[in-house]
C-alpha cells in the first residue's frame, strides 16, 4: 500500500468486460483500484475495428435488452442517448439444401408450434413425425443434470437436436448439445419441463403470443414491450470498454501479467511480470476477472482453495474465429440481402460446413449502412463465426483460407457473386466456456471454496452466462462480496 494513501488495495486481474465493470461498481467505494490486463489492450472479447472505412464489432455485438444488467450499466455511464435497436431479428437455418426460416414458436429451438416446424423445411418429413411423438410420449424422467440433447432427443427426436437446438446453442458456446448442462444452458425450460409431460408445451409455456423470432445468438429471451431483445451502441460494443475503464477511475494496466498469488500480511499479494523480472503488489482483496484455468492456477496459491482448483480445472474452453465480409451491395442478387427480411441464418454441425452462424450486419444494424448522401458505393457486412468445440484444426488455417472458405460458403447459401471487398479475421482462442452437464455444481464448489478465503471473489463467462449482462451481474456479486469483506474488517 502506498504511504500516502491508506484507502484499502483492490486489485482486479482480468481487464475484460467483468474485470472492468468491477472496477467500475467500486468507484464510489472508499479504495483505490488497479486492474491488472495481462495483453496490450483492455476489454477481452469486446473489440471494435474498420473493415471497408465501417467501425464493426470484432466480439460481442448486441446484448439482451431482456437482462437489466447490461442496459442498466449503459444508462450508469451516460450512454442511453447511444442505443441502437436493431432494424430485424429474425433469422434463418441454412439446411437440406435451402435457406429455411427459423420457427416463430421455439425456445432456443425447441419448438412449441409442431404444425409450424412442419411448415418450416427445417426438417425431413420423418424428423417432423418423431417430433410430433412428443404430444403423446409418457414423461421422461430426469434424475439430475443431463445433456441438452439427451433429454430434448427423448422427447422430440434426433433431427430437432441436430437441426434446431444444437445449431442455437452452438451460437452461444461454440459447443455441441450432446455435452452441454439442460440446467445450466437452458435453465427457464429445464425448470418448466418438470411441469409438463411434453416439453412442446413447456417450451411453450415459456413463450409471449405472439412470439417472437429467435435470433441465432437469443437464448431464449422475451421482448421488451414494444421493442427487440437486443441493442447494441452507435459506435459498437467494442468501444464500451473505454467508457467503463474511464469512468471506473481505476488505474488500468496492460501487458500486466499476473503470474502468481499468495497470503500475505493483511491481505494478499500477486506477482506479476516475467520470472526474470517480476513485481510484487499487495492487495486487501482480489478478484479474479480471468477465465476458468489461469482463475485456478492463480487459486493454487491460495491454502484451503484447492475444491475450487479442482473444478476450475473442469470448465473447458471453445475456440472460434469471426470473419468478417465486406461487399458491394450489388453483388447479392436482386432485390438484395434485406429482402430476404433476416438478419442473418444458422448452420447445423450434421450438414458439415465450416461457418456455423452468418449475421448480416448492415441489415441487422442498418447504422452500419451509412447515409445515402454520403455518396459512397453501398456496402453489405456479413459477419461468419467458424469453429466449433472440437474443430481447433479448421483455426489453424490461415486467415486468407478461413476468409475464402467463409466466402465460398456464404456464396453458396446466398448467392453472392465475386469476391469480398475487403475481409477481416478475428480470432478468439478459447474464448467461450463450455458449460457441460454438472457445470452448476462446479460453479457452487468454485464458490464455495473462494468464500472461505476472506477478501478474494470471482467473476467473468465462466460461471452464470457468457453474455455480456450474465458477466456484469458477475462483476457486481463479485465488487459486492470484497466491499462487504473490507467494511467488516473496518
Amino acid at each position: 500500500m502506498h504511504l500516502t494513501d491508506a484507502r484499502p488495495h483492490v486489485v482486479i486481474v482480468g481487464g475484460g468486460i467483468a474485470g472492468l465493470a468491477a472496477a467500475f461498481f467500486l468507484r464510489d467505494e472508499p479504495v483505490r483500484v488497479t486492474v491488472l490486463e495481462g495483453s496490450p489492450r483492455p476489454g477481452g472479447k469486446l473489440c471494435v475495428s474498420e473493415i471497408a472505412g465501417v467501425a464493426v464489432d470484432e466480439g460481442a455485438e448486441a446484448l439482451l435488452v431482456t437482462r437489466p444488467e447490461g442496459t442498466g450499466l449503459i444508462a450508469e455511464l451516460g450512454l442511453g442517448g447511444e442505443r441502437v435497436a436493431p432494424g430485424t431479428t429474425s433469422s434463418a437455418i441454412w439446411t437440406l439444401g435451402a435457406l429455411h426460416p427459423l420457427p416463430r414458436r421455439q425456445f432456443m429451438g425447441v419448438p412449441a408450434d409442431l404444425a409450424e416446424l412442419a411448415r418450416s423445411g427445417v426438417l425431413t418429413s420423418d424428423g417432423v413425425a418423431r417430433a410430433s411423438q412428443d404430444l403423446e410420449l409418457p414423461a421422461t424422467a430426469r434424475d439430475g443434470d443431463v445433456a441438452v440433447a439427451r433429454y430434448v432427443g427423448a422427447r422430440l427426436g434426433a433431427e430437432v437436436v441436430d437441426r434446431l437446438v444444437d445449431p442455437l446453442l452452438g451460437g452461444v458456446y461454440a459447443g455441441r448439445s450432446a455435452e452441454l448442462s439442460f440446467d445450466a444452458t437452458l435453465p427457464a425450460l429445464a425448470t418448466a419441463s418438470r411441469k409438463y409431460r411434453s416439453l412442446a408445451e413447456a417450451a411453450g409455456s415459456l413463450l409471449p403470443s405472439p412470439a417472437p423470432t429467435r435470433c441465432p445468438d437469443d437464448p431464449g429471451a422475451r421482448p421488451a414491450p414494444g421493442g427487440s431483445v437486443f441493442t447494441t451502441l452507435a459506435g459498437g460494443l467494442g468501444t464500451l470498454p473505454e467508457y467503463l475503464a474511464r469512468a471506473s477511475g481505476a488505474h488500468v494496466r496492460t501487458g500486466a501479467m499476473a503470474r502468481e498469488l499468495s497470503p500475505a500480511e493483511g491481505g494478499w499479494r500477486l506477482t506479476v511480470g516475467s520470472a526474470a523480472a517480476p513485481e510484487q503488489i499487495d492487495a486487501d482483496a482480489v478478484i479474479l476477472a480471468v477465465p476458468a484455468r489461469p482463475a485456478g492456477r492463480l487459486l493454487a496459491g491460495a491454502p484451503g482453495a484447492s475444491a475450487a482448483v479442482a473444478a476450475l480445472a473442469e470448465i473447458g474452453y471453445a475456440s472460434m474465429a469471426i470473419v468478417t465480409l465486406a461487399y458491394p451491395r450489388s453483388a447479392f442478387p436482386a432485390p438484395g440481402l434485406a429482402a430476404l427480411g433476416w438478419s442473418g441464418y444458422l448452420v447445423p454441425a450434421v450438414d458439415g460446413r465450416a461457418v456455423k452462424a452468418v449475421t448480416f450486419s448492415t441489415v441487422k444494424w442498418p447504422h452500419l449502412a451509412g447515409a445515402p448522401e454520403s455518396g459512397a458505393a453501398p456496402l453489405e457486412i456479413v459477419r461468419c463465426s467458424v469453429g466449433r468445440i472440437g474443430e481447433e484444426a479448421l483455426l489453424q488455417r490461415a486467415d486468407d483460407e478461413l476468409a475464402a472458405l467463409a466466402a465460398a460458403e456464404l456464396a453458396a447459401a446466398t448467392g453472392v457473386r465475386g469476391g469480398p471487398a475487403a475481409t477481416r479475421v478475428t480470432r478468439w482462442g478459447g474464448g467461450l466456456p463450455q458449460y457441460t452437464v454438472g457445470h452448476l455444481d462446479r460453479v457452487a464448489r468454485i464458490r464455495a471454496g473462494v468464500a472461505a478465503r476472506p477478501g478474494l471473489a470471482v467473476c467473468g463467462a465462466a460461471y452464470d452466462g457468457v453474455g455480456i449482462p450474465a458477466c456484469i451481474g458477475t462483476a457486481r456479486a463479485a465488487a459486492s462480496q470484497v466491499t462487504a469483506f473490507l467494511a467488516a474488517r473496518r
